[in-house]
């Protein structure tokens, strides 16, 4: 018998009783939509993660106050960061550029607009660790660093909000508080890492910010909130890091982690902890999809064994005009690979919505890949001869005569 009547003869034999075939296959079903959005949630995290890092800078090490990361000064006692602490961890072998800064929100006003943001008051450096590119204008020059000069290069969210997309930024004039600023500047765009957009942000010189704006109420003309450091190279980047975690100790006279007052951490860590979520949610559909398709299995093996129980005379029949054992054994097996192909087909369907339903609500990327649905079909496929394979051998061995006769 060809395979093409094997294959037939099961689809009839499935389709004499529908609601029950149907039923059999849930399992397969959720266990390989599971491994599907499981699959597919997971690649589009790694995926992201390695967009992120890429998009955040080149080889970036960030120094924060512990009481937050942007800019209040550590509580407790703490020495806060400093230029100072910045100029040192430049000079160190591992690092290629330190760029201190101090940052927070403020509302910006350009005639009947305004846009909230954040302001880092920060230092050329800065955007050359971060590979900030420009879209238009220019960045900050170092006299108008030294000078505190009243001018901010705007990122490409905040420019678009405070003039649209008609009227050129460059050369106007927006306000913070009671301080123009002239816009010099129009940063190209970077996207988001995790929730937070990178173009929602707006850069003034260093001074500028400590003198007029941010740094004005903290009474500490050397105090910073954070530094920003770039390693020479990627394999640099563990040998930098612990560089400058004993540098700022030995500046702040640290004896104990507790005392820290600073953390020292990598972009490629801060990102990746925000898509542990992600990672989690991925973990359990795991597990879920295990299971799943062990139970599935089961529920499939019992729904042979009882169809071998009422088809008895059929099998009898067929073995009386000449049909093998080898026949009802195949038959009966590929019945089982049929229900689970099946199965994992509307699985690997319900399992892309699943993803996509969990990347539009959740804001997480999925990445839908052919060859994992492929996959997930053929594994289900290897469920249906596993949990198949004992119900179709024992319809094979039954004796002709008392199958005929229904014993």
């Amino acid at each position: 018998m060809r395979a093409l009547d094997y294959a037939r003869l099961a689809t009839s034999s499935l389709g004499a009783a529908p609601v029950r075939s149907c039923l059999t296959m849930l399992g397969i079903v959720i266990g390989v939509a599971a491994m599907t959005s499981m699959a597919a949630i997971g690649a589009g995290a790694r995926s992201k993660v390695t967009e992120q890092i890429r998009s955040f800078g080149a080889n970036v090490i960030m120094v924060n106050s512990s009481s937050d990361s942007r800019g209040r000064l550590a509580s407790g006692g703490h020495q806060p960061l400093s230029i100072s602490d910045s100029e040192a961890i430049a000079e160190l072998s591992a690092v290629r550029l330190a760029a201190p800064a101090v940052a927070g929100p403020a509302r910006l006003v350009h005639g009947a607009l305004n846009w909230g943001t954040t302001v880092n008051g920060t230092t050329l450096d800065h955007f050359e660790i971060r590979r900030w590119r420009l879209e238009s204008g220019r960045f900050f020059t170092e006299e108008e660093e030294k000078s505190a000069g009243q001018v901010v290069v705007l990122g490409n969210l905040v420019a678009h909000k405070l003039f649209g997309e008609e009227e050129d930024p460059l050369g106007s004039v927006v306000r913070i508080g009671n301080v123009p600023l002239e816009v010099i500047g129009v940063l190209a765009e970077k996207g988001t890492t995790g929730s937070e957009s990178q173009d929602d942000v707006a850069f003034i010189p260093l001074s500028t910010a400590k003198e007029r704006l941010i740094g004005s109420t903290t009474g500490d003309r050397n105090a910073v909130g954070y530094i920003l450091a770039s390693a020479d190279s990627g394999a640099d980047m563990d040998i930098a890091t612990e560089e400058i975690d004993e540098l700022m100790r030995q500046r702040h006279r640290v004896m104990r982690d507790e005392d820290k007052g600073f953390t020292v951490a990598t972009a490629a860590s801060i990102v990746a902890a925000q898509e542990a979520s992600t990672r989690t949610v991925a973990t359990l559909l795991a597990a879920v999809a295990c299971v799943s398709l062990m139970v599935g299995g089961i529920g499939i093996m019992n729904i042979m064994l009882v169809s071998v129980t009422e088809r008895t005379r059929e099998i009898g029949l067929r073995l009386a005009i000449g049909a093998t054992p080898r026949d009802i054994r195949t038959q009966f097996v590929i019945e089982a690979v049929v229900l689970c192909t099946g199965g994992g087909a509307v699985g690997v369907a319900l399992g892309d919505a699943v993803a996509m339903t969990v990347a539009h609500f959740a804001g997480w990327p999925v990445v839908l890949d052919p060859a994992t649905a492929v996959g997930a079909v053929l594994f289900s496929g290897l469920v249906g001869i596993v949990f198949g394979y004992y119900p179709a051998k024992r319809a094979a061995s039954l004796d002709p005569v008392a199958a005929l006769r229904g014993d």
